[in-house]
């Protein structure tokens, strides 16, 4: 972004420290905020790529989606099950930041006070309104993958696509991997929402890591 000529500033210590230092400096300044999941637009806009993986392939059994704010998810679960509802989705988080699949499974909206994954696209701590609204009486469930199986999704990617997915990324990977007993003989989507992997990232995933 910075070699975009974008002002980028680093604050907080995680992805919901920086998106609350984000907010009051738009309140201060008079700027429009962009949330990052609480945002109907942003919602349309994601589940667009759900719309173009049907149309590639109608007869889709089961999505992966991973889950940070839940916008991705929450897409899925419209654009998806709208087009075609017989789709299964599940939202894939890491066991070191289950705060959506927690409060899913509550039925209530949770924040908790640490998070541990390096997976930076799914690192969040705090489950936002709108998804929960639009995910808890729609998604098939949530997987939990550890950040050893993420690491050993980016590698398997990497191996078999010639693709560098970030940690969430390859977390539908490795949920499918985790559920490949229930998979077999159904067409599976997993969606890789990006490559963000630093060099040390990927070193260090094909140091720890072989693939499945």
């Amino acid at each position: 972004m910075q070699a975009l000529e974008a002002e980028v500033v680093f604050d907080g210590d995680d992805f919901d420290q920086c998106r609350e230092s984000a907010a009051r400096r738009a309140e201060a300044d008079g700027m429009t905020y962009v949330h990052a999941a609480n945002e109907p637009a942003l919602i349309a806009g994601v589940a667009t790529y759900v719309v173009e993986m049907l149309e590639a392939v109608p007869d889709l059994d089961v999505l992966f989606i991973p889950g940070g704010g839940g916008s991705g998810i929450s897409g899925a679960c419209v654009a998806g099950k709208t087009i075609n509802p017989d789709l299964a989705v599940y939202g894939v988080q890491s066991t070191g930041a289950p705060v959506m699949a927690e409060s899913w499974r509550r039925r209530e909206l949770l924040a908790f006070d640490r998070m541990e994954t390096f997976a930076e696209g799914i690192a969040t701590r705090v489950a936002f309104e709108l998804p929960a609204h639009i995910i808890w009486p729609q998604i098939d469930g949530f997987v939990l993958v550890s950040d050893s199986d993420l690491r050993k999704g980016i590698v398997t990617i990497l191996e078999n696509t010639r693709l560098v997915a970030e940690g969430a990324g390859a977390a539908g990977l490795a949920a499918a991997a985790q559920m490949r007993d229930q998979l077999a003989g159904k067409r599976v989507g997993c969606v890789i929402s990006g490559g963000n992997l630093t060099l040390d990232g990927l070193r260090q995933a094909m140091d720890e890591e072989r693939s499945w």
